[in-house]
């Protein structure tokens, strides 16, 4: 006879009793999370980052160097700007930090509620103060009220265009000359993140104020349709001052970026083709959602970026349990738009799946 010490015989009644319990367990490992928070690229970066990255592992020893200088000048012939208004790095909570600094506490900024907030996140420490402007009727950036929302005190306007949470975009001559005017007044800074989602974007980006000397800066990331998210590596066009001021901090410097974030999206720009096979599979995407919305008689914006965003006549609490509980992880709740859910668009059969139990949530028409 065996004799079995008491925790043995306590670990093996437990299993029996579970094998018991649970005859039809699997062994299979659970279904990994449909994450659709954050509007990432599901589609990936392109082929030409990838084997860029590969090429360049061997130089993992060796600091950052000559990509610096290869990715700005990259920027520089796509932008047509000068290389010196350049400044390489994910940089908006930088530079809210710098703008809010410099002058001492007690500086404004002025941006659309609910916006993407990593910039006027990162004024509070240096003493900077918001100033909030609600979204117009049509949940785009109420550009006379931001104008209004203008003293003496500010110390930079923040625009997103397409703007986020809602993605829509504004009137392009009007947006230009709005940005135009409100210039002459203060520093205005316009996040593009979302820009090359449109066809037009050359068209409808404000870059060509930077050119001008006006006293704008435009924000971009290869975080986004160009699928680097992991890599955080974006830019910023910027006056001069500005630009020198950033770059004596060492922001943009080599010794803070990544090789490998440098050489993947200097391949990325190359790379046009890519960024329009993802724009075409992002908008046949974003129409499946809106013609669920359509079709189920739900308010929703004209997005044009990798995301979308509707009423889904609950509160967005509940909503996102009863998603989460299937996997679906959906963007956080907005100020002031409790019943709103921003869905991002994942790869075609995650969508399908999220379309279905939203379908199932949404009360009827």
């Amino acid at each position: 006879m065996v004799l079995l010490d008491r925790r043995t015989w306590l670990s093996l009644a437990g299993a029996a009793t579970l094998s018991r319990s649970y005859p039809a367990m699997s062994d299979a490992p659970p279904s990994p999370p449909i994450r659709l928070a954050l509007n990432e690229n599901p589609f990936g970066p392109s082929p030409a980052a990838i084997e860029a990255i590969k090429a360049d592992l061997a130089g993992l020893a060796r600091y950052t160097g000559r990509e610096v200088d290869d990715l700005t000048a990259a920027i520089a012939a796509r932008e047509d700007i000068a290389s010196d208004q350049i400044v390489l790095g994910e940089n908006l909570n930088v530079l809210g930090l710098h703008l809010s600094a410099h002058g001492g506490p007690g500086g404004t900024f002025v941006y659309s509620e609910p916006g993407y907030t990593a910039l006027v996140d990162a004024v509070a420490p240096a003493g900077g103060r918001v100033i909030s402007v609600p979204l117009n009727a049509a949940l785009e950036n109420d550009l006379p009220a931001i104008a209004a929302a203008i003293d003496g005190t500010t110390r930079a306007v923040y625009l997103v265009n397409p703007h986020n949470p809602s993605g829509t975009v504004s009137d392009a001559t009007r947006f230009s000359e709005a940005v135009r005017e409100l210039s002459a007044r203060t520093l205005v800074i316009v996040d593009e993140a979302y820009l090359e989602f449109l066809p037009d974007f050359a068209a409808r980006t404000v870059a060509p104020l930077v050119r001008e000397g006006a006293n704008v800066a435009v924000f971009r990331t290869f975080s986004k349709i160009y699928g680097l998210a992991s890599l955080a590596i974006g830019y910023t066009l910027a006056p001069k001052p500005l630009a020198a001021s950033l770059k004596q901090m060492g922001i943009g410097a080599f010794f803070g970026l990544s090789r490998l974030s440098l050489v993947a999206a200097t391949a990325s720009l190359r790379d046009r083709d890519y960024v329009g096979s993802v724009r075409t599979k992002v908008a046949a995407e974003r129409e499946a959602w809106h013609a669920l919305l359509r079709e189920r008689k739900r308010r929703f914006s004209a997005s044009q970026a990798n995301f979308v965003f509707f009423d889904a006549g609950r509160p967005h609490a509940e909503a996102a349990a009863v998603l989460a509980a299937r996997g679906i992880i959906i963007g956080r709740a907005q100020p002031h738009f409790d019943t709103w859910l921003r869905i991002s668009i994942g790869l075609p059969d995650e969508n399908a799946i999220a379309r279905q139990a939203v379908a199932e949530l949404l009360p009827p028409g």
